[in-house]
């Protein structure tokens, strides 16, 4: 089977589409999935071992993007600093899983700024396409 999903950070942060999830928590032994997707009734592979939180970024939501992105960066970061092996996703870990990404990079120091981000994301998992209201979150969360 192929692995579509990347390691953000070498075997402790794991990105990708919900598609994936049953391969990380299976493979990697992820145990905290953040969930970004609005649409989202329940966990893409529910296992009585792993921590399952939806951050519902959307479209349609009711709270501010910036705001929704900020508190999946800080679960995917503070799962990370508590030594857990973290996995976070949306659809198809383009868009929603991109901005956390790059949100968690700068959040972890380990890029300066959002373009520098985005590069070290892309060249991790190719497939990250953010889209304009997402970049516009990152701007109000890192632009200063």
């Amino acid at each position: 089977m192929d692995k579509n999903y990347h390691s953000l950070i070498s075997n402790k942060i794991f990105m990708g589409g919900a598609a994936d999830i049953e391969q990380m928590i299976k493979n990697e032994q992820v145990e905290v999935i953040v969930d970004l997707r609005e649409e989202s009734t329940g966990c893409a592979y529910p296992s009585p071992d792993v921590q399952w939180i939806q951050v519902p970024i959307g479209d349609n939501a009711q709270t501010p993007q910036e705001e929704l992105f900020q508190a999946a960066i800080d679960h995917v970061v503070s799962a990370y600093k508590k030594g857990k092996k973290v996995g976070f996703h949306c659809g198809g870990g383009k868009g929603r899983t991109g901005a956390v990404a790059i949100g968690t990079l700068i959040s972890l120091g380990l890029s300066g700024t959002i373009e520098e981000a985005e590069e070290k994301a892309k060249s991790i998992r190719p497939v990250i396409q953010i889209r304009q209201p997402q970049r516009d979150a990152l701007e109000k969360l890192y632009s200063k």
